[in-house]
Formats: C-alpha cells, structure tokens, sequence
C-alpha cells in the first residue's frame, strides 16, 4: 500500500507524550502529520507521574493546560537525590510554582485528544522498521495489520523510546554507560498512607511514597541489593512490602498492587539528534535513571523546541540552519540531565557510613542555603534551561526563558500571547512608542510595561521572544531610533513573521 507522497508531510514513530505533543506542535504550525504507534491502547502502566513546572507552562503557551491543572495533584516542592529536605517550589519564578501528578496514561489521553482536534492522524497498531532517505524526502517503511507497507515523508521523526528503531536505522550512535542500579517501584491501596512527600533513606535502603489521583500511591525506593549488573527478576508483593518495612518499619497497610516494576540506571545520550531528514526526541535521545521524574518533561521540551522550527523549514519561512540549531540546543540539555541523574544516583544508592555522611551534608545546604535550594529547584523544573546565543554579545537575557509576563492594562501574560507560527516583540518603552519605528508597520505585540520587571530584565526596553518562549534578541538602546534598527534587524533574522497586537 504506497501512501500519498505529499511534501510537507511528517511521520512521527512513536505516539508516546513527546510524539503526541510534537505532532500538536506541528498541526499548530500548518503542517499534515502522522503518528505510528505500535500500542494499539494507550499502556496503562504510567511510568511518568510527574509534570514539571516548565512543562505545565509549555502547555499553556498553546492553551492545553486546563485539563492537566483540573485532574492532576499539585505538590509544591520535589526531591533531590531522596534527601531529607524536600525542595520549596513556592517561590520559582513561574505561575505554576507545583509539580502536577497525572499518571502517564491520562497525560496522553488528553495529548491525544489535543492533537486529534488540530488534525493530527495517529496510526495505532503499526509501528515503523526502517527508511530509506532520498534527496527531498524519506520513504519510511511500516508494519501494519494488513502487512508491510511504506509510506513517504518530508521528515521522520524518532519518539520511539530508548531502543528507537528509528536510531538505529538512521545510524547515530546512543553511548554512555550500562546499569549497574535496579531500582523498584508499586502502584499500591494503602490504608494507612503517610503525610504528603514522605521519605526516608537509611542503611537498608530509601522510599519515596506519592499520592496517585484516586487515593492511590505510588512507592519507588531502592535498596543495597540494587547495586547489581544482574536483572533480579520480577518485583513480587512479598518482596515491595519486605523492602519498604526494612527502611520505614511499616507497610503503611498497602494492598491491592496495579502495577509492580523494576528499572536501570543505564545512561545514555545520541550523538546527534538529527542526521539529514532523520531527528530524534524524548527517550529514542536520552536513557537516564528517572531521579526527579524528568524524563517526560524534558522529551515534551525537545518536542517544543523542534516543533516550532520544522513547522517554519516546511514552511518556508526558517532561515537557514535554523533545524540544526535543534541538536546545539537541546543536545547540551541532555548532557545536563545524564550529569543530574548520575548525581542524584550516586547519592541514592550510597549506603555507607562516608555516604550517608554526603548525603547529611548536602541535606543541610539545601535546609540552610537558599540560593543552593532554589538552583537546584530551577534545573529540576526545567526553568533554568537556557540556550546559547550565536552572537556572543547578546544580551544576557538571549536563550533564557522569558517569564511570564503581566502585562498593564489587560488581563493577558506572554504565555497567552505566545504563538507557534510567529516570534513575539515585547515593546516596553514608555507608551509603546517603538511600533510606529518598525520596518513593518503594526508588525509589533505592543505592550505597556509590565509591573514589576524581573531584576533580570531591568534596562530592557524591547525584546523578541521565540515560539518556545524562550528570548531571541533583548534591546536596551536608550534612543528609541536605534532600539526600533535593532529590533528590526532581530525580527528580520527570525524570518518569521512577528504577529500584530491582538486587542492587548
């Protein structure tokens, strides 16, 4: 069965969270997409529960948040590496100062149902096993219930999980490290639960416990015996409740297993996460031991940063090297999680006397040291994430995400403003004098300035904020003449479009 070659066309292997927000992504952006997906059911089994802060804000910069907010359980601070003190989210610079817990499985009902209503198709029960790239397209080869087929696409994208078909077609290298820890995991009843955020680490071990939506909890721990090259085998009930009792000296009353599971630490990160017509995301990119719950929200972030620009080289409308900027942004970001996850590994599985003595310290900068605690709150959350500038005189602010904003005299924020198709020109000059400048008459989202500014945008009198909502270009000229010549030049480097002022 040889399917419609149609040009602008992207095949997407995988239909896991981060190949159902890229396909979002893509439809937003005016481009046909196809997800295959080997599950014929969405696995109920949800490995990711938790959703960061700046991926809460992702969504919302395309206003498909509402539903995660209304269903998921928001707990305002997290854990570094299971030390005792847990940390305070409350004050992250983000209007969603909380982590949500939203099992895996309705994360991607309601993804699914957000790219379904912007047109996405999503092939369930075929999965892709091979391509061929030509010079303007890749012919993709797929099993489906009536038998092999192929189909034809502008770009392939591999979402397809750690043992990615589509890495391994495409030839790019996955190293890093195998594993050496077995860490454990029950979706449990318990008739007796702990407070909220409840850990506990000692010589015998470390348990975390969680609150599931619908009363249920989830318990992840790990345990001397988990220092192993060996697989142990299945996770039994006897063995859960044996474990947790050995570090809390109780079962909390847990009955009623849905899901017992064991998982490595082996870490690995793609050398390249595009080679030609071929990019990768999410885990067919990066393995790492899931210390933080990271792994789902930094695969939806890759997915934000390549939506925006494949759906503008499609289009037309990128400048040139503007998809190759994909792997030099985001490839750094998963050298900083293999780095963050081996960390909070190795102070997870240390159980000695010099060990536990590391951990007390750490444990004692987080509870006295603010600034320590807040770094570490911003790099788990992904709201550090900065991308780095061509122009090594950019302003500081270039690469960084752009906060969301208040804006004076309307009740919108940036995050509302922000589009897929365009960058956004922030005009903080008193009365917004700075679109009658412009090149392109009215080509600019005027506003008054917000109040207050971050110290951080402190002498910042316009800037350009990219579809992801991170910033472009910043501009601080005191004549209004020469900021207007610099924003225009940093509008014309987009060659996208800058939308005009929607009623703000």
């Amino acid at each position: 069965m040889e399917h419609q070659h149609q040009q602008q066309h992207v095949l997407i292997a995988g239909g896991g969270p981060v190949g159902l927000w890229l396909a979002a992504e893509l439809r937003l952006g005016g481009v046909p997409v196809t997800v295959i997906e080997p599950r014929t059911e969405i696995d109920q089994r949800s490995k990711a529960l938790t959703i960061h802060p700046r991926t809460i804000e992702v969504l919302a910069s395309r206003g498909a948040h509402r539903p995660f907010l209304a269903e998921g359980l928001r707990i305002p601070n997290g854990h570094f590496a299971m030390l005792d003190t847990r940390l305070d989210f409350r004050d992250l610079d983000t209007p969603y100062p909380y982590t949500l817990f939203l099992p895996q499985a309705r994360t991607e009902e309601l993804l699914q149902e957000f790219a379904l209503s912007l047109g996405a198709t999503i092939l369930r029960g075929q999965r892709v096993t091979g391509f061929t790239e030509g010079p303007g397209s890749v012919t993709v080869r797929v099993e489906g219930p009536q038998g092999p087929y192929e189909t034809r696409a502008a770009y392939l994208v591999g979402c397809d999980g750690t043992r990615s078909t589509v890495r391994t077609a495409a030839g790019i290298d996955f190293p890093g490290t195998p594993s050496t820890v077995v860490g454990w995991l029950g979706d449990v009843t318990l008739d007796a639960p702990p407070r909220t955020g409840f850990g506990a680490f000692t010589r015998h071990g470390g348990v975390l416990i969680a609150p599931l939506p619908g009363g249920r909890h989830r318990i992840v721990g790990v345990s001397p015996d988990s220092l192993t090259t060996e697989w142990p085998g299945d996770l039994t009930w006897e063995e859960l409740r044996q474990k947790v009792t050995a570090v809390t000296g109780e079962d909390f009353g847990m009955r009623d297993a849905s899901w017992l599971s064991r998982f490595g630490n082996a870490t690995r990160l793609a050398a390249a996460y595009r080679r030609g017509r071929v990019l990768l995301a999410g885990d067919a990119a990066h393995q790492h031991y899931p210390a933080g719950g990271v792994g789902m929200n930094v695969g939806i972030q890759d997915a934000h940063n390549l939506g925006w620009k494949l759906a503008a080289t499609l289009g037309g409308r990128a400048p040139g090297g503007l998809l190759d900027t994909y792997h030099t942004e985001r490839h750094p970001v998963g050298v900083q999680l293999m780095e963050h996850s081996r960390a909070q590994t190795a102070l997870m599985t240390t159980f000695t006397p010099e060990g536990l003595a590391l951990r007390s310290l750490l444990d004692g900068l987080i509870a006295t040291g603010p600034d320590f605690g807040r770094a570490l709150s911003e790099r788990l959350t992904g709201l550090s994430v900065r991308y780095p500038a061509a122009d090594p005189g950019a302003h500081p602010l270039t690469g960084t995400r752009a906060p969301d904003l208040a804006v004076t005299g309307t009740d919108r924020r940036l995050l509302s403003l922000l589009r897929p198709d365009a960058h956004l020109l922030l005009d903080l000059t008193p009365g917004g004098t700075l679109g009658a400048r412009l090149s392109r008459p009215g080509a600019a989202v005027h506003t008054a300035a917000p109040t207050p500014l971050p110290a951080a945008w402190n002498g910042v009198r316009a800037a350009l904020v990219r579809p992801d909502g991170h910033v472009a270009w910043a501009g601080t000229d005191q004549d209004d003449d020469q900021l207007a010549a610099a924003a225009n030049e940093a509008v014309s480097a987009t060659g996208l479009p800058v939308p005009a002022e929607e009623a703000v």
